[in-house]
This record gives C-alpha cells, sequence and structure tokens, in this order.
C-alpha cells in the first residue's frame, strides 16, 4: 500500500510541476505583454490609450476602423470576428484539457485509494453496481450479452448485417449535423445546401460521408439479404426474422428515395417525379401512392415536407422499431448452421 501511495503521490507531484509552470509562463508573458502596452495596475480603472496600443500592434484603432466578421459558421469565428488561426484554440483546449482530467483523475484516485485503504475500483464498474443496486440489471443483461457465438460465425460474409446497422448509426450522426443547418423550405432548401458545402466548417466532408454511406447501407442490406437467402437462413424457424429483413430493405431504399429531394435542384426535381411517377404505376393503389407522396398530382413545396418529414421522423423510427424486433429474433433463435 505504501508504494502504491508514493508512486501516486509522485505522479500528483509531476503534474502540479507542469501546470505551475505553465500557469507561471503564461502569467509571465501576460505581464510583458501588458508593459509593452503600458498597462498597469493604475491604469485598470481608466480607459485604454488607443494611441499607445496602435504604436505597439501597429493597427490603426477601433474608434475609426470597424471590422465586419467573416461569414463563417463556426464558433470561434462569431466570438473573435475572424476566421484566421481556427485551430489555435482547439489545441489549446485539447492540451490543457486533457491534463486537467488525467490530473483530475490522478487525484481523485489517490484520495480514494488513501482514503479507502484498498485498492482502485473503476468508474464504470461502480456505476454499474449503483445501477444494479436499485435496478437489478446485472441478471437480466447477463443472460443477452453472455452468448457464445461459434467461431463459424465470425467470418465477413456473417458480418454483412452488422456492417449495415454500423452504417445506419453512421448516417443518424451525420444527418443530425446536416439538419442542424439544413431549411426544408423550397425557398432556402438549395441555398443551405451551398452554404453547407461551401461556408459550413468540413460541412462538405459530413454531406459526403452521409451520401456515400447512404450508398453503401443499401449495398450491404442487400449482400446481406442475399447471404441469408443462399444459406437458406429464411426458413423455419426464421419466417418473421425473414420479413422483417424485407421490411428493412424497403425502410432502406425509402431513405435513399425520400433523401433525393431535399436538395431542391432539378437533378432532385425530376428524380422524384420519375420516381413517384413509377410509384404511381402499381395497380389498383398507384394513384393512391402517387397523392400520398407528392401532397397532390404535382410536386410543390408540401412534397418537400412531406418527404423531409418521412426522411428524419417516421423512417428513422420503423428502422429503430424494425431493427429491434430483427435483433430480439436473432438472439432468441441463433445464427443458422453454415451449409
Amino acid at each position: 500500500m505504501s508504494d502504491t501511495l508514493s508512486k501516486a503521490f509522485k505522479v500528483i507531484l509531476v503534474f502540479a510541476i507542469i501546470l505551475g509552470g505553465a500557469l507561471f509562463l503564461s502569467t509571465k508573458a501576460h505581464a510583458f505583454r501588458m508593459d509593452q502596452l503600458g498597462y498597469t495596475l493604475e491604469t485598470r480603472s481608466t480607459p485604454p490609450d488607443w494611441q499607445l496600443a496602435d504604436q505597439a500592434s501597429g493597427l490603426e484603432s477601433p474608434q475609426t476602423v470597424i471590422q465586419t466578421p467573416e461569414q463563417d459558421q463556426c464558433l470561434h469565428c462569431h466570438i473573435a470576428g475572424s476566421n484566421e488561426n481556427l485551430w489555435t484554440p482547439l489545441a489549446r483546449w485539447s492540451i490543457f484539457g486533457t491534463v486537467a482530467l488525467v490530473a483530475a483523475f490522478g487525484v481523485t484516485r489517490s484520495a480514494w485509494v488513501w482514503r479507502k485503504r484498498s485498492e482502485w475500483i473503476p468508474l464504470t464498474t461502480r456505476l454499474g453496481d449503483w445501477v444494479d443496486e436499485r435496478y437489478q440489471t446485472k441478471e437480466v443483461l447477463s443472460k443477452a450479452l453472455k452468448k457464445p457465438v461459434p467461431s463459424w460465425a465470425t467470418r465477413w460474409w456473417y458480418c454483412l448485417g452488422g456492417i449495415t446497422a454500423f452504417l445506419f448509426v453512421i448516417q443518424a450522426v451525420t444527418g443530425i449535423m446536416l439538419a442542424f443547418y439544413y431549411q426544408p423550405t423550397p425557398e432556402q432548401a438549395y441555398a443551405s445546401i451551398i452554404h453547407i458545402e461551401n461556408e459550413v466548417l468540413f460541412g462538405a466532408s459530413i454531406r459526403a460521408i452521409h451520401h456515400w454511406s447512404a450508398n453503401g447501407m443499401i449495398v450491404m442490406c442487400i449482400a446481406h439479404m442475399l447471404r441469408v437467402f443462399v444459406m437458406g437462413a429464411f426458413k423455419a424457424p426464421r419466417e418473421m426474422n425473414w420479413m422483417s429483413g424485407v421490411i428493412l430493405l424497403i425502410t432502406t431504399l425509402g431513405f435513399g428515395f425520400t433523401g433525393y429531394l431535399l436538395p431542391w435542384d432539378q437533378r432532385a426535381y425530376w428524380a422524384t417525379t420519375v420516381g413517384t411517377e413509377i410509384a404511381g404505376g402499381i395497380p389498383d393503389i398507384g394513384e393512391l401512392v402517387l397523392v400520398f407522396l407528392r401532397v397532390g398530382w404535382g410536386i410543390t413545396e408540401a412534397t418537400l415536407s412531406r418527404f423531409y418529414a418521412l426522411h428524419v421522423i417516421v423512417l428513422p423510427i420503423l428502422v429503430l422499431v424494425m431493427m429491434g424486433a430483427h435483433f430480439m429474433m436473432i438472439r432468441r433463435q441463433g445464427l443458422k448452421d453454415p451449409l
């Protein structure tokens, strides 16, 4: 125990010296800069001498020059009024924040060991024990999570369904990011897409990830269903699992179809026109489907609102429900033995 405490105190001492030195150097640098500008304790209550600041910095007085912030949608630009040197605040917060978290964790761990006179128990373990003490969740979760997986089920073609689910998570995360800036109106839809592509920091990258993940999700979903069909995993007693997979495939295609209209450009307009005309060719109910999708006989602003609601609300809820049922049935019945 004494060896553990001595090592812990040494670590704390090293971090304290590093943080103290950084604080001392930053204080000295700030004081030196203030001395150059003629800013002393006696002048803190008086207005700043702009001419003296101009001579020290080589810039014109802000009383005569009004600087207009550049148009960029990032937090640093709104605060500082400039998009120069954007990585400095991020690097500063990352470095000093990481050091502070490590130091705080070291102090907390050492204090806990010293007070309890026992080995350190990870925070996740203690949190799990705290929840289990109140809701008795360990027994239920252990039955669901501690299920052995056969070695033949670790081959890559058995992972196609998991890859599809992972791509759906990427779609959800990037879709939420895009929704912060997208405006689902005919007047602002295309302009917001251009704004995301050209002005939002990493906007073009996020939209590209969303686009290619959508294509990959469709490809992986079809490949997964082909694997299930070839290996005969759709037969009894897995009929309902196959049906839920078919619904998930249709929903995935619905994601791609509804998302195609959202940019509201010429390609999106005419692609939606052709797609809804194809849906209108369904026997008996075709006209009803066409009117439901378009909210009328033509593609209008109501169509854009309908597709946006389907894309971000209806289809995600349906996917989550069907994925939950799909995974529960797989967990209950297990995987189909290989051919």
